[in-house]
């Protein structure tokens, strides 16, 4: 699950002087006046200007729950522009999408101000560490484990983190060297209420390891004994952990994510550090975020080829405004391949995935906002019934 929705009233966004959407450029000069990195100044400029400000919505989402969540790859890399803009919600289930779509530049919308923080923290892990183990022992404040190499899978990444015990000075450490790299030397602007909240989502890492799910961190301020460390499918709720995310697969049984292999984690590392995830604060229904966006990928040339909503229009159409989204979305410039990747509950597909919460779904953007614009679209099974595996 994942929240770009503001709890806050927004007046209705028109449509009017929405520019048409753009060609597909050829695939070998594709978007060349994309930035190969951004300065430090660039990035932190960049994410004021594109923001809005922050929303509230009821958790914080650390991990995601969304187990058919690479399903769509193999299909999405046949039908989106190499190199297209990447635009998305929510944590680090995007990365395993980047590092398979290898996108140019990517942006993050988010209204909670808590998802720019986990971001930025998972920016410092991976430029702090040199391989998979040690962003791994990073993460969960464990001394890093013997004997992973280049062929370890995920699985057994993860089986030799359980073999490690968390260390409160571990992490206290960690945190100061993660504060110390993002304020000193890339200069960003934090708040001391910045760094409190980048602190709280760190010591979920921390209190649950590699065991941690959506909401479990909140949870267990309420539910005593809700937690603990040891193994794969361990808590409750029907969530999946931080380590199943990392171990589920496509439908082949291929797992794309980005702790995988080496070279995912690799081309995740040398993406952030030229600077190129800029994580934004934004409502999907407001009035700037996403019409900023898109305003600086037209103006250098480029198009919006892919766009990971999970979940988030589900909420949307709890709402009266629902459809400020798909005004903002037609804003957007994209071509015939440029798709929506959302997440859909289990129970509005047909057949239904045994054991899964949701199934990880591909929607033609250009479609959708013709049939919006064609006054189809009146509910969330309007957009469901456009989605395909």
């Amino acid at each position: 699950m994942c929240a770009a929705v503001a709890l806050t009233a927004w007046v209705a966004i028109p449509r009017a002087q929405v520019p048409a959407p753009v060609p597909a450029p050829a695939a070998a000069q594709a978007f060349r006046s994309l930035p190969d990195r951004l300065s430090d100044a660039e990035f932190w400029s960049l994410r004021d200007v594109l923001s809005e400000p922050p929303g509230e919505f009821r958790s914080e989402n650390l991990v995601s729950n969304e187990t058919m969540y690479q399903w769509p790859i193999p299909q999405l890399v046949k039908v989106v522009s190499p190199g297209a803009v990447y635009m998305g919600v929510a944590p680090d289930q995007n990365f395993t999408y980047l590092a398979a779509l290898k996108p140019r530049i990517a942006f993050i919308v988010d209204i909670r101000r808590g998802n720019v923080l986990q971001h930025l923290l998972y920016k410092a892990l991976f430029e702090l560490s040199a391989d998979r183990a040690e962003f791994a022992a990073r993460l969960f404040s464990v001394p890093k484990p013997a004997g992973v190499t280049a062929t370890t899978s995920a699985r057994e990444l993860f089986d030799a983190i359980y073999t490690e015990k968390a260390d409160q000075q571990l992490f206290e450490a960690n945190t100061r060297t993660v504060l110390d790299l993002l304020v000193d030397r890339h200069g960003y602007k934090l708040t001391s209420s910045d760094e409190e909240g980048l602190t709280w989502i760190y010591s979920c890492f921390f209190r649950f390891g590699p065991d941690l799910t959506y909401q479990a961190c909140e949870t267990a301020a309420r539910r005593p004994g809700y937690g603990g460390r040891g193994g794969f499918f361990r808590l409750g709720g029907g969530f999946r952990s931080f380590a199943d995310m990392q171990t589920q697969t496509d439908a082949d049984g291929v797992n794309h994510a980005y702790l995988a292999n080496d070279a995912n984690f690799k081309w995740m590392k040398d993406f952030e550090a030229r600077n190129l995830l800029v994580p934004v604060t934004g409502d999907f229904m407001g009035p700037k975020a996403i019409r900023a966006v898109g305003a600086w990928v037209r103006q250098h040339g480029a198009i919006v080829g892919t766009f990971y909503t999970s979940n988030v229009e589900q909420y949307l159409f709890q709402t009266a405004r629902w459809g400020n989204f798909y005004n903002n979305v037609a804003t957007l410039p994209v071509d015939n391949g440029s798709v929506f990747i959302r997440s859909v509950p289990n129970s509005h597909v047909t057949p239904a995935q045994p054991g899964a919460r949701a199934a990880s779904m591909l929607c033609s953007i250009k479609e959708l906002v013709a049939a919006f614009d064609q006054g189809t679209i009146h509910s969330y099974f309007d957009v469901v019934r456009l989605s395909h595996q």
